[in-house]
């Protein structure tokens, strides 16, 4: 076979390959991986019975199992809805004189429904996005470390958040139906948190005690993904 040939016969191949990457109306993705919740946060001073304690707290990392379930509702734009397995953050106290670090932990679900636009829907294997959608987030299992339980900490509660998220992302199409994904989200999440002080040497019995954190923190995601 001549040169010529066998150079069009390979570009035909890899156009063929290529066009069937495409996305199309009604097109399925299921993904699966890791997805990492890192805090960008900021927060108020503690407030203690009226009073500013003057320190704040801050929320360490988590990383979880990442599901992503997205469909096409044209062949540029779909609609994605990212849940995961429940994340769980240790809430420490910023530099302060009572000598405490950590203070207790909670555990959140964040739940985003995202509006997604691919550039690229020529059928080529690198599709990247960018989406903006709606997150809630339902913190639950909050609760103080047993040594602050035993200064006389409880009733941490944090209530549930209602915000906007941003993302950018890619696939990267392996073959017709097999693809890799990365992506980089934004998403708003702010708090308010709210606990008593029981403790009689500090002249605090039954002392209300609150702060408000905004976590605001950015969701890196990798997985495998499926396309039906």
């Amino acid at each position: 076979m001549k040169k010529s040939n066998i150079t069009l016969a390979v570009a035909a191949t890899l156009l063929f390959s290529c066009a069937a990457q495409a996305y199309e109306k009604g097109d399925i993705l299921l993904r699966v991986g890791l997805t990492t919740v890192a805090p960008d946060e900021s927060s108020s001073n503690i407030a203690l019975a009226g009073a500013d304690l003057g320190f704040g707290l801050s929320v360490d990392n988590n990383t979880q199992v990442g599901l992503n379930l997205a469909y096409f509702l044209t062949n540029n734009l779909n609609v994605e809805l990212l849940a995961a397995t429940p994340f769980t953050h240790d809430i420490q106290v910023n530099d302060n004189p009572l000598g405490l670090t950590k203070l207790g932990e909670a555990t959140h679900l964040p739940p985003t429904l995202t509006l997604n636009y691919f550039f690229n829907n020529s059928g080529a294997a690198f599709q990247p996005y960018i989406g903006a959608g709606l997150n809630y987030t339902l913190f639950f299992d909050e609760e103080f470390t047993d040594t602050n339980e035993g200064i006389g900490f409880s009733d941490l509660d944090l209530d549930a958040s209602f915000g906007y998220s941003i993302q950018a992302g890619f696939d990267y199409a392996v073959d017709t139906h097999w693809l890799i994904n990365a992506s980089v989200r934004y998403i708003d999440i702010s708090t308010d948190a709210s606990f008593t002080l029981n403790n009689s040497d500090l002249g605090a019995n039954n002392a209300p005690g609150a702060v408000t954190v905004d976590i605001d923190p950015y969701v890196y995601t990798l997985s495998v993904a499926y396309k039906f």
